[in-house]
C-alpha cells in the first residue's frame, strides 16, 4: 500500500478514532498518531492534471482531503511546434523540464484528484508514517 492509499484510509480511522477521544480522556490511537506526526512536515502533492503541490500539511479530513499551507504551485509547460523548430536549429538545447511554478499560500487537494504524495523525511521516519502495526 503506498502513501496515496495510506492517507485516505488513515484520513477515515483518523477522523473515527479523534472523534472518540475527548481532551485528557484515554490515549490517542495510532492511526491519529501518524497523522499527527505529518503535522508542519513539507509534502509534495501529484493532482490528475500533471500539476503538483508542494507545501507545509495542514490538515486532513475523513474524506482524504488534504490542506496545505505556505504552498507552491508547479506546472509543467510543453513546448508548442513552433518552439520546437527554434530548439532544433540552436545550439544549445532547452531543458526538456520546465516548470511555471506560483505561490499560493493556503490549498485544499481533493482526494479524487490526488495521484501521489510525497512526505519529506528520512527512510526510518518514512516507514514509520507507513506503518500498519499499532505502537
Amino acid at each position: 500500500m503506498g502513501i496515496h492509499d495510506e492517507l485516505g484510509s488513515l484520513a477515515m480511522a483518523a477522523s473515527l478514532e479523534f472523534s472518540n477521544t475527548k481532551e485528557g480522556g484515554r490515549p490517542l490511537k495510532a492511526s491519529v498518531k501518524r497523522c499527527h506526526q505529518l503535522l508542519n512536515r513539507s509534502m509534495k502533492v501529484g493532482v490528475s492534471d500533471g500539476r503538483f503541490f508542494i507545501g507545509k500539511f495542514h490538515c486532513l479530513d475523513k474524506q482524504g482531503n488534504i490542506i496545505l499551507y505556505d504552498t507552491l504551485e508547479c506546472r509543467p509547460i510543453h513546448p508548442s511546434s513552433t518552439d520546437v523548430d527554434v530548439h532544433l536549429s540552436t545550439r544549445f538545447p532547452q531543458s526538456k523540464g520546465t516548470v511555471e511554478q506560483r505561490n499560493l499560500g493556503l490549498v485544499l487537494i481533493p482526494a479524487k484528484c490526488r495521484t501521489s504524495c510525497l512526505v519529506e523525511g528520512s527512510i526510518e521516519e518514512k516507514l514509520t508514517l507507513l506503518s500498519l502495526q499499532e505502537n
